[in-house]
C-alpha cells in the first residue's frame, strides 16, 4: 500500500463524522420541531436518517475491531475494512455536504471543524486509497470469500458451523430448483429445520424453546439465507414475530397453548398486516371483526382483504392484524392481533368454508425472486375465530398495533441478518468466479478493478454484519423497547445487499444474467430486503429520523 492508517487514525476520522452528524441532527430537530414536522421536510429527514445510520456502522465496525484486538488478536484484514470503511462514508458525508450544505442544515464553518478540516481530509484520503480496498480483494478471494471472523462467544462459534453445515448439505442442494420453479419449501425441510430448534430460537425453555437470544437467532438466519432466502433464511421470521407478540401481550393460557407447537415447528405462521389499500399505514388498516357467537362459542367475525401474506398458503395460523372497534374507524387504537387457525395448502391458490359458511380464498403472487413461500393476496368473508384468539384477550383488545409494532422490529433485525446471509452468498461465488475466470490471458482476480470491487463488496459486507449483530444485542437488552437499532440495521443492510450482489453480478460479466449462476438468484432475491418489514423511504422518514430528532 502506498499509506498505512492506523486503527487509532480511523478513530479519528469517525470522530469527526460524529461531530458533523451530530450538528446536522441537532440542527434538524429544530428544523423539524422535535420530528413533529417530519412531513414538511421528507428530503432533509431522510438525508439525516441515512448519514446518523451509515455512522452507526462505522462505529460498529470500529467497535468491533477494537474488541477483536483485545480480546483475541487483532486481524489485520478487518483492521483494514474498518479504516477503508471509515474514510469512505466520511468522504461521502462531505461530498453530499459540500454540494449541498443547507440541506444538512449545518454552517460551512462547523463543517470546516469536521469533516472538512483539512488533517481529517488528509487521513480520509489515506484510509480509502485504492490500494487499500485491492489489497482486501485479493485476501478474500484467497480466502474463497468464507466468513469465518471472530465472534468471542463459544455457543455463538458453535452456532454458526451447525447452521452453516445444515445449510449447505439440506438447503443448498435444493436451492436452485426451488427458485426456478417457483416451488414451495418443502414439509421436510420444515421437519429438519424443526429438529434442529431453529423456530424456537426466541422461544423461553418453559414453552418449549430454546431462548439463546437474538444474536444466536441472527446468525441462525444469516446462514440459513446464504443458502436460499427463501427456502430457508425467512421461514424463522413469522414464528419469531408472532411468539413475541404473545410473549409481550399474551395471556398464561394462550402462551402455554400456541408457543410450543411453534417452537416445535408443528405450527407454521404467517403474518397478515397489508392490505390492497393499506401498506406502510399500519394503522389505517380496514379488514375488520364484528363480534359475535357460532355454534356457542363466542368470537370474531372477520371480513376484508389483506395483501402480502408471505407463507399464508402452507401455513397452519394467520397473525391478522385487524380492526375489532367499530367506532373507532381509523387509528392505531382500534386494532387488535388474532390468531386465525387455518388448513395447509401446497398451491399457489386455495379456498378454506367453515361449517357456518365463512370463508378465506387466498391467491399467491408472482414474484421475480423470493421464491419458496408464496405471497398471498387473501380474501375473508365471516371467517370465524373464537374470541380467545385474540392475543391478550379482553385485555388486548385496541393493542394489536402495539404488539404488531414490537414484531416488526424483531423481522426489522432479522432482515439485517437475512441480507448479511445474500451478501455472503454473493461474495463467496463472485470469488470463486473471478478466480476461475480468466480473460485476456489472466484470471480476473488480477486485475486492479476487480480487486478493487471484491475488496470493497467484502467491507461493507462487514460493516452490516456489525450493525446487525450489535443491534441484537441491543434488543436482547431492551426487548420491544428497541426501534432504532434494528430498524438502522435493516436500512444499511438491505441497500448493502441490493449493491452488493449487483456489483457481483457485473463481475461475472453475461453469465451473471444466466439462472445457471446463482448470482442471478442473489440479485433478485436482494431486490425484496429493502421493501418488507418496512419498506425504505417510511423505514427511514416515521422510524430512524422520528427516533432521531424527537
Amino acid at each position: 500500500m502506498s499509506t498505512e492508517p492506523t486503527l487509532e487514525q480511523g478513530k479519528q476520522i469517525a470522530a469527526a463524522l460524529r461531530a458533523f452528524t451530530d450538528a446536522a441532527v441537532a440542527e434538524a430537530s429544530k428544523k423539524t420541531e422535535g420530528g413533529k414536522r417530519i412531513d414538511d421536510h421528507q428530503v432533509h429527514a431522510e438525508r439525516i436518517a441515512q448519514l446518523a445510520t451509515e455512522l452507526r456502522a462505522v462505529e460498529e465496525f470500529l467497535a468491533y475491531a477494537e474488541r477483536v484486538a483485545g480480546e483475541a488478536s487483532a486481524d489485520p484484514l478487518i483492521d483494514s475494512m474498518v479504516i477503508a470503511f471509515a474514510g469512505e462514508i466520511a468522504a461521502k458525508s462531505l461530498a453530499s455536504a459540500s454540494a449541498a450544505l443547507d440541506d444538512y442544515g449545518i454552517s460551512e464553518d462547523a463543517l470546516g471543524k469536521t469533516l472538512g478540516a483539512a488533517d481529517v481530509q488528509k487521513l480520509v484520503r489515506a484510509a480509502m486509497h485504492e490500494s487499500r480496498f485491492r489489497e482486501i480483494g485479493r485476501k478474500v478471494a484467497e480466502q474463497g470469500g468464507e466468513n469465518n471472523i471472530w465472534l468471542g462467544d463459544d455457543i455463538l462459534n458453535a452456532t454458526r458451523d451447525s447452521v452453516r453445515n445444515f445449510a449447505r448439505n439440506e438447503v443448498a442442494p435444493g436451492a436452485e430448483k426451488l427458485h426456478r420453479n417457483d416451488d414451495l419449501v418443502t414439509d421436510e425441510l420444515i421437519s429438519k429445520m424443526a429438529e434442529q430448534g431453529y423456530f424456537g430460537l426466541s422461544i423461553p425453555e418453559a414453552w418449549g424453546g430454546s431462548e439463546f437470544g437474538n444474536q444466536a437467532m441472527i446468525i441462525t438466519t444469516e446462514e440459513l439465507s446464504a443458502a436460499s432466502l427463501a427456502g430457508a433464511g425467512s421461514l424463522i421470521t413469522r414464528p419469531e414475530i408472532l411468539a413475541k407478540a404473545l410473549l409481550q401481550g399474551g395471556t398464561e393460557d394462550q402462551k402455554k397453548k400456541w408457543l410450543p407447537p411453534i417452537a416445535s415447528g408443528e405450527l407454521m405462521v404467517a403474518v397478515a398486516v397489508t392490505e390492497p389499500n393499506i401498506g406502510s399505514d399500519v394503522a389505517g388498516v380496514a379488514c375488520s371483526a364484528e363480534r359475535g357467537a357460532q355454534d356457542g362459542v363466542d368470537g370474531w367475525f372477520i371480513t376484508g382483504p389483506k395483501a402480502w401474506c408471505t407463507f399464508a398458503g402452507r401455513a397452519n395460523v394467520l397473525a391478522l392484524l385487524v380492526r375489532t372497534d367499530p367506532d373507532r374507524k381509523l387509528g392505531a387504537k382500534g386494532l387488535s392481533l388474532l390468531i386465525v387457525p387455518k388448513d395447509p395448502f401446497t398451491g399457489h391458490s386455495f379456498e378454506m368454508k367453515q361449517p357456518g359458511g365463512g370463508s378465506m380464498v387466498g391467491k399467491a403472487d408472482a414474484t421475480p425472486g423470493y421464491r419458496g413461500m408464496h405471497s398471498y393476496t387473501l380474501q375473508l368473508d365471516r371467517y370465524f375465530v373464537p374470541a380467545e384468539n385474540l392475543v391478550g384477550e379482553q385485555a388486548g383488545e385496541g393493542k394489536g398495533f402495539y404488539l404488531q409494532m414490537a414484531g416488526f422490529a424483531a423481522g426489522r433485525l432479522q432482515t439485517g441478518g437475512r441480507a448479511c446471509g445474500v451478501m455472503q452468498a454473493a461474495l463467496q461465488t463472485t470469488a470463486a468466479y473471478v478466480t476461475s475466470r480468466a480473460q485476456f490471458g489472466k484470471p480476473l482476480i488480477d486485475y486492479q478493478l476487480t480487486q478493487y470491487k471484491l475488496g470493497r463488496m467484502a467491507t461493507h459486507l462487514n460493516a452490516a454484519r456489525q450493525i446487525t449483530y450489535a443491534a441484537a444485542r441491543v434488543m436482547d437488552e431492551k426487548g420491544g423497547e428497541a426501534a432504532l437499532e434494528p430498524a438502522q440495521a435493516k436500512l444499511f443492510a438491505s441497500d448493502t445487499a441490493v449493491w452488493t450482489s449487483q456489483e457481483g453480478q457485473l463481475l461475472h460479466g453475461g453469465w451473471g444474467y444466466a439462472e445457471e449462476y446463482a448470482i442471478s438468484r442473489y440479485v433478485v432475491d436482494a431486490q425484496v430486503l429493502p421493501i418488507f418489514e418496512g419498506v425504505k423511504p417510511i423505514l427511514e422518514l416515521k422510524v430512524i429520523a422520528r427516533n432521531l430528532l424527537r
